[in-house]
């Protein structure tokens, strides 16, 4: 009998395919490229990784502190509420009114998320259809177009290229047709550009919105490192009417891991994001909750700290990059640093070059989309030693 079963558990096994939205998407690049650079560390190879946005530094010792109090409860391991804790939206709204002067009724405009990747999905889930079309910045952040695709909605990629400011030239898109179009993803400070919106700019987008009923998100992570000037798509007066922004924790507060994120808009559009997410997860735990909230309110030193660092960071890496010849913003935001390469060299022919004949990880441009190629990424999530060490290596 468990002879039979188990021939059986294999023939079903053999039938099984995977469902066919998977066919649009691949394996996230670096997810693919990092079990390779983890084999070579195996292997014996004295890899440093530059290509990955996860800060290696600690959150504020008020939020750990945070964290452990709150364990010490004895009612705070159910279920917590979809929209999560009053306290947590209450301290989102304060950070965006002390932050960007953006005035959010805690209550209904303001949806914390476990992280804002999620929201990309939740929002897509919420607005988009099967056939919807979807304005997607090249280069730009994978995830719009995966999440694009496995929704069965069509990428329509815009043009951001050097000569523009990495922002995109509404005039040539308003030459074709946008009829299909539900969503456009924008994304400032730019991951991987570093490039920042004005607010004129952000004006401008605004305004495009509400001609062509579409629905911009803005995804703003990186508004406070390297950025004396933090700036929300609702510093634009009527965004609400036509806008949605996420935000995160991670960058600012050092807490990639504890997947904390919002998504801030009209009690309306969070209503119908609400609508996906009550059905995705069961609620952010208490003691992360508690967490963010001391994050939300630490004093504005926090953040001139943490720049006095990446400062530095940068600085090594320019030098980096000066003896690779390649050219660089020196007035970018955010974590890492975007290069331009000789153009006789590749992005993804200069990225292997550095890891197989010095160990030294970098992400090529190209990751980003086609506007990508001919430009390389170097993340300041690396100790000042690890950053001369690199330096060290291309320079001999």
């Amino acid at each position: 009998m468990l002879r039979y079963w188990g021939n059986m558990n294999k023939a079903n096994v053999n039938i099984m395919s995977k469902a066919n939205r998977l066919n649009s998407v691949k394996e996230y690049y670096f997810s693919k490229k990092l079990r390779e650079v983890r084999q070579l560390i195996t292997d014996g190879k004295p890899i440093i990784n530059l290509g990955i946005g996860s800060p290696d530094l600690p959150p504020a010792n008020e939020v750990i502190e945070a964290l452990q109090q709150s364990l010490i409860q004895t009612t705070i391991h159910g279920y917590q509420n979809y929209q999560g804790l009053p306290e947590l939206r209450n301290a989102i709204a304060s950070f965006y009114k002390n932050n960007y002067a953006v005035i959010l009724n805690h209550e209904d405009e303001v949806l914390p998320l476990m992280g804002s990747k999620e929201g990309i999905m939740h929002i897509s889930m919420a607005f988009l259809n099967p056939g919807d079309h979807v304005l997607i910045p090249n280069p730009g952040y994978p995830t719009y177009s995966s999440v694009t695709n496995l929704l069965e909605a069509k990428p329509v990629y815009y043009n951001l290229q050097a000569f523009n400011s990495w922002f995109p030239d509404l005039k040539a898109l308003e030459q074709q047709d946008l009829s299909k179009v539900k969503i456009m993803w924008v994304n400032y400070p730019h991951m991987p550009t570093g490039a920042n919106a004005t607010i004129p700019q952000f004006d401008a987008l605004v305004q495009f919105a509400k001609k062509h009923q579409l629905l911009l998100v803005n995804d703003n992570p990186y508004s406070f490192i390297l950025n004396d000037n933090p700036k929300s798509v609702f510093e634009v007066e009527g965004a609400k009417e036509v806008a949605l922004e996420l935000n995160s924790l991670s960058k600012s507060f050092n807490m990639a891991g504890w997947r904390v994120g919002m998504v801030i808009g009209s009690a309306k559009n969070l209503k119908a994001i609400l609508q996906v997410k009550s059905n995705m997860d069961s609620g952010m735990f208490f003691g992360i909750q508690k967490g963010a909230i001391a994050a939300l309110n630490s004093p504005k030193n926090w953040f001139e700290k943490l720049n006095e660092i990446y400062t530095k960071r940068r600085k090594i890496a320019w030098k980096i990059f000066d003896v690779l010849k390649c050219e660089y913003d020196e007035n970018s935001a955010g974590l890492f640093v975007w290069a331009k390469i000789p153009s006789q060299k590749k992005s993804e022919e200069l990225a292997d070059e550095l890891l197989y004949n010095y160990d030294v990880f970098l992400t090529p441009g190209t990751v980003f989309g086609s506007n990508g190629e001919g430009y390389i990424r170097l993340s300041l999530c690396t100790p000042m030693e690890q950053l001369n060490e690199v330096l060290t290596r291309v320079t001999n």
